[in-house]
Formats: structure tokens, C-alpha cells, sequence
């Protein structure tokens, strides 16, 4: 019955929010990862089902705090037309409902696919524009290296290079935000689904952002050399597109290097147990 009814309220509630989602998944290319958010969320829940608890059989009220302080953000999201609260409030309304309904101990169990629900909401504009700005700048700044290191001669004016007669806008669109919330989201999946040791997770969190910016500006200075070599609009227009689609690929690679590397390392040594090794000294035979 109060499923029902709180599965009634979230549906009346978050349904503009989950328009507004959708809306900018399919027009923003920074957020058209969002379609993957919640298949990967749900993996989650699959890949750790040998760990989730029995449900405790009765209504634990911290859930329902937690509800209704979602609901709370949502009200005010709403009231103040902050669209990205509202948006917020989404997560802890889920995380809030699984406590109610399954205990302290599913809503641990269920806390890494909720949390990851939040990658699936478009930052507040201000922030974007905070962040856009100076990753813009740093972009040009590493384009620049990696083009003068393969011998070209750059010029910049602002966020603008001028490569021969090619000139390369670093715009708003190619700071790399959409590669940091990218990167740090396979960072978070594989802290979740890997058995690897606490401080390596952290590097590889640490690790986020100057892989994002490394990517993006291989990608960059990778499309003025190709602009170079092939002249014709339809061509740059090609590179230009497919250069977008790689940086991904590009990054998970440069992750899966930093992660090969962390695993030589530190090797791990088996210490050898003193009673065993005394015992085994007597029983060997003399001579």
C-alpha cells in the first residue's frame, strides 16, 4: 500500500524532471551519456546480487526522512525554478525509498547504483560556465604543445589556433567537460566492480581529470594535423565528428594503462607462516 502510494507521488512529482532529462540527453552532446546511467545502475545491482541482504520485513523510518527531504529539494527546486536541484532531489528520493522499504542494510547494498544515478543529471549552468572557461584555456594551452612537438608552428588568439591556414576554435563544446563527467563516471564503475585495493581507486579518481584534459587535447591537436592533411570541407567535417567519438576511447585507454601500470607496482609477497616452515624443516628428510 505505501509503495503503491509512493511510487503514485514519485511518478506525479518527477515526471517534468524526467522530460527535462531526457530533453537535454538527446540535444546536449555534454549529457548524451545519460541514456547509459540507469542499464549501468540497474548492472550494478545485478553484479553484487550475491551481496544483498535479506530485506528486513518492516518500514524503517530514516527512509522516510530521507523521502521527505527529497521532496523538500524537489518542492523548493521547483518553487525558485532551480531545475538542477530539483533534478538532485531524484537520487535521494530512490535511495530514500529503498531504506524505507528494505532496511539500513539494502539501502548500503543499493548505495553505489543510487549514487550513480546522480551522473545522469546536467550541472547547473553556472557551473558549467565556471568549469567550461578555464578548461577551455587549458585545452589550447596543451594543443598548442602537442602540435609544436610534431614540428608545426601555432599561433593563438585566445581560445583560437592558428595552424597554417587552418584556424581551430577551442569552444565552449570542446573544454572537455562532457570527457570529465565521462571519465570520472568509468572511474566510479570501476571502483564499484573492482576487487582492486582502496588506495589504487583513489589514484585512478585522482587520475580522472588529467586523463580528461589529455584526451581532449590529443583530440584537438589530432584534428588540426588531419585538417592539414585533407583540405576539403567534407573531410574536416568528417575528422571533426569522429574526433568527438574517440576521446572516450582514447581515455579508457589512457585508464587502463594508468591501471596496468599501478599492478606492477606493488607486488604483492606472500609471508610466509614461521610454524609452517618449522614444521616442514623437521619432516624433510636428512642429507
Amino acid at each position: 500500500m505505501l509503495a503503491g502510494l509512493l511510487g503514485s507521488v514519485f511518478v506525479w512529482s518527477y515526471w517534468p524532471i524526467l522530460a527535462q532529462l531526457l530533453k537535454a540527453w538527446r540535444l546536449e552532446p555534454d549529457y548524451s551519456h545519460g541514456f547509459l546511467v540507469v542499464p549501468v545502475a540497474l548492472y550494478f545491482l545485478w553484479a553484487r546480487r550475491d551481496l544483498r541482504p535479506a530485506a528486513d520485513g518492516r518500514m524503517a523510518w530514516g527512509g522516510l526522512g530521507l523521502v521527505g527531504f527529497a521532496l523538500a529539494l524537489r518542492l523548493a527546486g521547483g518553487w525558485y525554478y532551480i531545475d538542477s536541484m530539483a533534478a538532485w532531489s531524484l537520487p535521494l528520493w530512490v535511495g530514500g525509498l529503498c531504506w524505507l522499504l528494505g532496511g539500513w542494510r539494502l539501502f548500503r547494498w543499493a548505495l553505489p547504483a543510487v549514487a550513480f544515478l546522480a551522473f545522469m543529471i546536467p550541472l547547473p549552468y553556472r557551473t558549467e560556465q565556471f568549469l567550461s572557461l578555464p578548461l577551455q584555456s587549458v585545452a589550447t594551452r596543451i594543443s598548442c604543445w602537442w602540435l609544436e612537438s610534431f614540428g608545426q608552428p601555432v599561433l593563438t588568439q585566445g581560445n583560437v589556433i592558428l595552424l597554417e591556414d587552418v584556424t581551430l576554435e577551442v569552444a565552449q563544446a570542446c573544454s572537455g567537460l562532457r570527457m570529465f563527467v565521462s571519465i570520472f563516471a568509468l572511474a566510479f564503475v570501476y571502483s564499484v566492480l573492482s576487487p582492486r585495493p582502496w588506495w589504487m581507486k583513489a589514484v585512478l579518481f585522482a587520475s580522472a581529470a588529467p586523463i580528461a584534459m589529455l584526451a581532449n587535447s590529443a583530440r584537438i591537436a589530432g584534428t588540426g594535423l588531419l585538417y592539414l592533411a585533407f583540405p576539403h570541407d567534407a573531410a574536416r567535417q568528417l575528422i571533426h565528428e569522429a574526433g568527438g567519438w574517440s576521446m572516450i576511447p582514447l581515455a579508457a585507454g589512457l585508464m587502463g594503462l594508468l591501471l596496468w601500470y599501478l599492478g606492477r607496482l606493488v607486488v604483492p609477497v606472500e609471508t610466509p607462516d614461521p610454524l609452517h616452515s618449522m614444521v616442514r624443516d623437521r619432516l624433510a628428510p636428512a642429507g
